[in-house]
């Protein structure tokens, strides 16, 4: 979760429930909906396991004809197309999300060029064994589950229809045994009692059972109809790298107006203010003289905005004493007092140890604006292969940024070079973000 400093603070609350979860389980939408996935999927399966095994069956028949290729490309245009079903499914009635498999992309245009693509691509197979697997599993979750929860209810309203064996079939109650001899019925008060605590053990018991089947679901359709790990990361890094280009477009963005509404002025006033005490250095001696001496300060003043603006980009401290110095230079500025404990035992690589010293900047100026702390503290240390920072105040936490904030938009920064933000900010705080990135040394 990431959250921000800036956009308000609200208490979350979770719904409180009188009965505990095992009680409740039978009479809760999600076992419904989960009930309801199990119930459709027997039908669905049946239908995409047949369509799967005649199309391919069909297909590798006709191999040895032109025939056969067509024909199994539209068998695994198929089995996509039921991927498209089965994912607005499992999205629907499991809240389960799963993302598109990678798309087809034919190098040519035309049938060909199409058919090619769909016979080369892993997600459509993944796709047809998908077809193959689930059929077996969902003849066995939808036996399971209908038995269950049918025993249970039944069992449990046993007291209330058991008059119907007596009445219309001649028979005590529901028999248990039975033979020339002998014959077993649940027809004393007893025996209803313990029926019906059996079909109530069944009843608990059957949203948790169809609950573990449906996981086994959600691991098939994540597993075979979403992108396989390579595309996921491939498009996670072309993500990261849109972003890095984002981010950079925006510091260049920010330097140049910094230029200009800054330093640039300030040298195009130095320089006029120069032009006019030259011309009065003969006439008016005494005023250009007092022209150079504010020309003189104007230009202490641009010095000092090109070295800030010159550490906004890199500080020179952070190249020539690494962290705990550049930290420390950083908490100095802060407008609540911090303590800084660097523990490292070599310096990271140049570009993540850039990207700690922003990060921290960036949270000790969200702590002085929106915070209300006190006191903060940071920490820096080494855990294996990863380098860890911590922020901590005692401000008013509570912090949302789940409408996008400037946090979000560091956790983005630090997800670019394989990074994690973590944000824990209580309502009346303290509040603690963690930063995790890449030690690269």
């Amino acid at each position: 979760m990431v959250t921000d400093y800036g956009q308000g603070y609200a208490t979350r609350s979770e719904p409180r429930h009188r009965l505990p979860a095992g009680l409740r389980a039978p009479f809760e939408g999600r076992s419904r909906r989960e009930f309801g996935y199990v119930l459709l999927s027997l039908p669905v399966a049946t239908v995409l396991f047949s369509w799967t095994v005649t199309m391919v069956a069909l297909g590798a028949g006709l191999l040895v004809t032109f025939l056969g290729i067509p024909v199994l490309a539209a068998a695994l245009a198929g089995c996509r197309g039921f991927g498209v079903l089965e994912r607005a499914r499992a999205r629907g009635l499991l809240d389960l999300e799963v993302a598109d498999p990678e798309p087809l992309r034919p190098r040519k245009q035309g049938a060909a060029a199409w058919m090619g693509a769909m016979l080369k691509s892993g997600a459509s197979w993944r796709h047809a064994l998908y077809a193959l697997v689930q059929f077996p599993w969902a003849v066995f979750s939808f036996s399971v589950a209908v038995t269950f929860w049918s025993c249970g209810w039944g069992l449990l309203t046993y007291p209330l229809w058991f008059w119907v064996f007596p009445a219309y079939a001649g028979e005590g109650g529901i028999q248990l045994y039975g033979d020339a001899h002998h014959s077993v019925y649940l027809d004393n008060p007893f025996e209803i009692t313990v029926t019906a605590l059996v079909g109530l053990v069944f009843t608990l018991a059957a949203p948790w059972l169809v609950r573990a089947l449906t996981t086994v679901d959600g691991l098939l359709v994540r597993g075979l109809l979403g992108p396989s790990p390579l595309s996921a990361r491939v498009v996670e890094l072309e993500s990261d790298r849109g972003v890095v280009v984002d981010t950079a477009a925006a510091d260049l963005r920010r330097i140049e107006r910094d230029l200009h509404d800054g330093a640039q002025a300030r040298l195009v006033n130095l320089a006029m203010d120069l032009g006019l005490a030259k011309e009065k250095l003969r006439e008016d001696p005494r005023t250009a003289a007092r022209m150079v001496e504010e020309a003189h300060g104007e230009v202490k003043t641009a010095l000092q905005e090109l070295r800030d603006l010159a550490r906004g980009i890199h500080p020179a401290v952070l190249t020539d004493r690494g962290l705990d110095a550049a930290l420390s230079a950083v908490a100095s500025r802060c407008a609540v007092p911090v303590r800084v404990e660097v523990d490292l035992p070599a310096r990271p690589a140049p570009a993540i140890e850039g990207i700690a010293y922003f990060t921290v900047s960036e949270l000790l100026q969200n702590i002085s604006k929106h915070s209300g702390a006190r006191s903060a503290s940071v920490d820096v240390w080494r855990s294996q292969d990863r380098l860890m920072l911590q922020v901590t105040d005692d401000g008013v936490g509570g912090a949302d940024a789940s409408r996008g904030s400037g946090l979000a938009g560091l956790a983005a920064r630090l997800d670019a070079v394989d990074g994690i933000l973590m944000v824990d900010s209580p309502a009346g705080g303290p509040t603690r973000v963690i930063a995790e990135l890449p030690w690269r040394g």
